[in-house]
Formats: C-alpha cells, sequence, structure tokens
C-alpha cells in the first residue's frame, strides 16, 4: 500500500509543479517521473535543512515536499536546457 501511495503522490507533485512551471502537464509518466524524483529531492533537502513543515495531515505535507523538490528538479532542467 505505502508504494502505491509514493506513486500517487509523485504523480500528483509533478502535475502540479509542470502545471506551475509550463503551464501544461508532461503526461502520465512524465509527471510519475518528475514526482518521484522530485519528492526523493524535496525530502532531503527538507531534512538537511531541518524544514518542519506543519501544513496538515502526513499526506498533505508530502505532498507539499514533493511538490517543492517537483519544482527545484524542473528549474534545474529549465536552466540546464537554456545552457545548452
Amino acid at each position: 500500500m505505502n508504494l502505491l501511495w509514493f506513486i500517487l503522490i509523485g504523480a500528483v507533485a509533478g502535475w502540479v509543479a509542470s502545471q506551475l512551471l509550463r503551464g501544461s502537464g508532461l503526461g502520465f509518466w512524465g509527471n510519475l517521473v518528475t514526482g518521484i524524483c522530485g519528492g526523493l529531492l524535496g525530502g532531503l533537502l527538507a531534512d538537511e535543512l531541518k524544514l518542519d513543515i506543519k501544513a496538515g495531515s502526513d499526506l498533505v505535507n508530502k505532498l507539499v515536499i514533493a511538490t517543492g523538490g517537483s519544482i527545484i528538479l524542473l528549474l534545474l532542467i529549465n536552466m540546464m536546457k537554456k545552457k545548452s
């Protein structure tokens, strides 16, 4: 069941991040990969910075962290694309 939540949170976080930055989604698989990688990045950053996010329930906290990490990930990818 945890894997299912991980995938669902990743897909939603990737979709939200792509909507905020690109204005359109990346498709299910693109959103999923972005959200999962962003969730891992957001989790690492939150731990390193000792962030204690209290946005509501545990599910909402995970979604906020994964979305933040996905946004950072998409910004980094966009910066790298512009340099090349």
